[in-house]
């Protein structure tokens, strides 16, 4: 247990990071020290465009660290439709047996989709997961009790998790020398990713914040833990900002910025949980790539 500010018992949570290089992103184990049960948080199935081949060392590598240490997992938690990497999710629901879930407005983000895509049937498909997350809901890991927050803004269906001393905020707030997330994905909202980071910043200062990815400015090493004190006073897209200006702010700089490499492939998977395309004829998948869907996206 950690003393907040007030003196109050906060659960201390073990977390292990897990940087992938090839996206920059990052994915959790969140353990519970008492009862050794654990998450794993947006776990990352890796993927070569050019050669069009999938691999899971990277799922691997986190289910080698889960078994040195006996926990038993109790969640595979996905903080929303990831537009940069395939999500490993449902690859570990099959070696691990443990539940899937994300935010409850996904099915918003595969309507959204399923038009782009010219997919019908992905519009509520929603059995890729076995839990859907409303905002506040409240679950289990171990004896810590985790609290939902819908955090939308970069997509309809962010969420955040909430746990001890812990808060995973995926793509909302990088670390302080490196801004926020981008909020120019179809249903995307500047000025609700502003209110989420409002949200999450009312989180007690000492909170560790998560965050989902790390660009290593200026060729540092990567980073992923900061504080909720730590991102009021120096990142630079919400000290001294209302509103107003971080809405200017990002929407600007999202304008400048190319569509993610992956960002085709990987939302027609990853809306339906990770599963990849079903086999055809040929005993192989095959991705859907629409021509032409964003004309005036930056090359």
């Amino acid at each position: 247990m950690r003393e907040n500010r007030e003196g109050k018992a906060v659960p201390a949570v073990d977390v292990a990071a897990f940087f992938e290089s090839r996206t920059g992103s990052l994915q959790y184990v969140a353990a519970d020290p008492r009862t050794a049960r654990c998450a794993i948080i947006d776990p990352v199935l890796d993927f070569d465009p050019k050669s069009g081949s999938v691999a899971t060392t990277s799922a691997d590598a986190i289910l080698a660290h889960i078994a040195a240490r006996g926990y038993t997992i109790d969640w595979i938690l996905d903080t929303h439709p990831h537009a940069d990497h395939f999500s490993a999710a449902a690859y570990l629901r099959q070696r691990t047996g443990a539940p899937t879930a994300i935010g409850a407005r996904v099915a918003a983000v595969q309507e959204l989709w399923s038009e782009i895509y010219n997919l019908p049937d992905l519009a509520g498909q929603t059995d890729g997961w076995d839990r859907l997350f409303a905002d506040g809901e409240r679950f289990a890991i171990g004896s810590l009790e985790t609290r939902v927050i819908h955090s939308p803004g970069h997509t309809l269906a962010s969420v955040s998790y909430c746990l001890g001393d812990a808060a995973f905020i995926h793509d909302t707030l990088f670390m302080p020398d490196s801004g926020t997330a981008r909020a120019d994905f179809p249903g995307g909202s500047a000025a609700k990713l502003w209110d989420s980071i409002q949200a999450i910043l009312s989180l007690p200062d000492e909170t560790r914040l998560f965050t989902g990815h790390d660009y290593r400015p200026g060729g540092r090493e990567a980073l992923w833990q900061s504080t909720v004190a730590e991102q009021k006073r120096l990142n630079p897209h919400v000290f001294g900002k209302d509103r107003e200006a971080f809405i200017a702010l990002r929407e600007a700089r999202d304008r400048e910025l190319p569509i993610p490499q992956l960002m085709l492939q990987a939302l027609q998977v990853n809306l339906r949980g990770g599963r990849l395309p079903e086999p055809e004829a040929d005993g192989r998948r095959y991705l859907k790539i629409p021509l032409d869907a964003f004309p005036t996206a930056r090359w």
